[in-house]
């Protein structure tokens, strides 16, 4: 019994210098080729307080002073401000919460791509806690929720499209 104990501790402290290891900040990028015009993907995507419609992780959202939101969501709530925006080419959010283990900014853009629209999401992150660190890099995937959100996009508007441009069954 004592091994198997030993062995568990042995196990998390690997895990935490792995983690430690990693640095905290990192940009990752997801893009996904979305059948509809920049104006209105922009348009769509801008109007944060519809996201419960769109993005089924996202219960509700509240509108705050100024350009602030909060998010209430299956992985918690986060209040974000839009701290550059320019209709119909990008918007950019921050995270405003100081105690989530994480934050940064999401760039949100927009550009012309045949009869449709290239949306590409970046985000500038910065990961204090170290298991999340290490959950964000080995199991999530830096670009694992821009993905789910793409794919949200991508099903609402009803296109063929994955992110990333893959090619897929119609959604």
């Amino acid at each position: 019994m004592m091994k198997i104990v030993l062995a568990i501790v042995i196990l998390i402290a690997l895990l935490f210098v792995i983690a430690w290891r990693i640095p905290k900040h990192h940009t990752a990028s997801a893009s996904a080729l979305i059948h509809r015009p920049p104006h209105e993907v922009y348009a769509f995507m801008r109007d944060v307080a519809a996201a419960p419609q769109w993005r089924k992780e996202v219960a509700r959202v509240e509108l705050l002073d100024g350009n602030k939101f909060r998010e209430h969501a299956k992985y918690g709530t986060v209040t974000y401000e839009v701290i550059d925006d320019v209709p119909d080419d990008h918007f950019q959010t921050r995270i405003l919460d100081l105690n989530l283990g994480y934050s940064g900014s999401w760039t949100y853009r927009f550009a012309a791509e045949g009869d449709g629209t290239r949306v590409t999401i970046t985000e500038d992150g910065d990961v204090s806690n170290l298991m999340f660190r290490f959950l964000s890099r080995f199991v999530f995937g830096y670009d694992g929720t821009m993905k789910k959100v793409l794919a949200a996009l991508a099903a609402r508007f009803d296109t063929a499209q994955r992110p990333n441009g893959a090619p897929s069954r119609a959604l």
